[in-house]
């Protein structure tokens, strides 16, 4: 009896202590626009895949879903661009303090498949808003905060994207790759704050199959 006593308590305490066991995982319904905020932007809902579709329009865009705190945790979701040169800015913004002040990371579907290096090496980015923006950023830190994306998908198709946000470091991954395609040390001192979708400057954007733990 003892042991069978002794043999249950290791069981229990292993459950508990289990990497994520705590994890709580949730997924949003982008088609109820009631429970989002639109910032420089108009949504529209979309059959295919249950996504919701942002307009284009001059500067930044964000739907922000209400009510989320996100401190570290994981966020998936799958994200349709275009291979439209300038115009297809497609991401996820975190730790969102307002409408202005956040991270982001987002991709830029039409340098995937360039035949130039350089622009391939631009196509998935990590910013500071309102401090730390793509440029100024490339100009003071050449290739630290944007790297190609290895295998890159068709940019006119649907790609899935997995951020895994721990501590000050962020890791990004495409198509369920092993390996990043981008890992950066975030800029922001922030611990926590909400999160939503993101478009950039006169770029539409689908996003599909949103889901974060906290």
């Amino acid at each position: 009896m003892k042991l069978v006593i002794k043999t249950y308590f290791l069981l229990v305490v292993l459950i508990s202590v289990r990497p994520g066991s705590n994890a709580q995982n949730i997924s949003t319904d982008l088609h109820a626009l009631s429970h989002w905020t639109l910032v420089n932007r108009t949504a529209s809902t979309v059959l295919e895949k249950n996504s919701v579709r942002l307009n284009e329009a001059p500067g930044p865009g964000l739907m922000i879903l209400k009510d989320a705190d996100l401190g570290d945790g994981v966020i998936e979701l799958d994200i349709k661009g275009s291979h439209q040169m300038q115009q297809s800015f497609v991401g996820v913004a975190f730790h969102i303090q307002n409408a202005t002040t956040y991270d982001a990371v987002y991709f830029r579907p039409f340098n995937f498949k360039s035949n130039e290096a350089l622009r391939r090496s631009h196509s998935v980015q990590y910013i500071n808003m309102p401090d730390n923006d793509w440029e100024k950023l490339r100009n003071q830190f050449p290739g630290k905060y944007e790297h190609a994306v290895d295998d890159p998908p068709d940019p006119d198709e649907w790609f899935h994207v997995k951020i895994v946000l721990k501590g000050y470091h962020v890791s990004v991954y495409v198509n369920n790759a092993k390996e990043p395609s981008l890992e950066v040390n975030r800029i922001s001192n922030s611990t926590h704050g909400g999160l939503g979708l993101w478009v950039g400057n006169n770029s539409p954007g689908s996003f599909a199959h949103l889901t974060y733990n906290r």
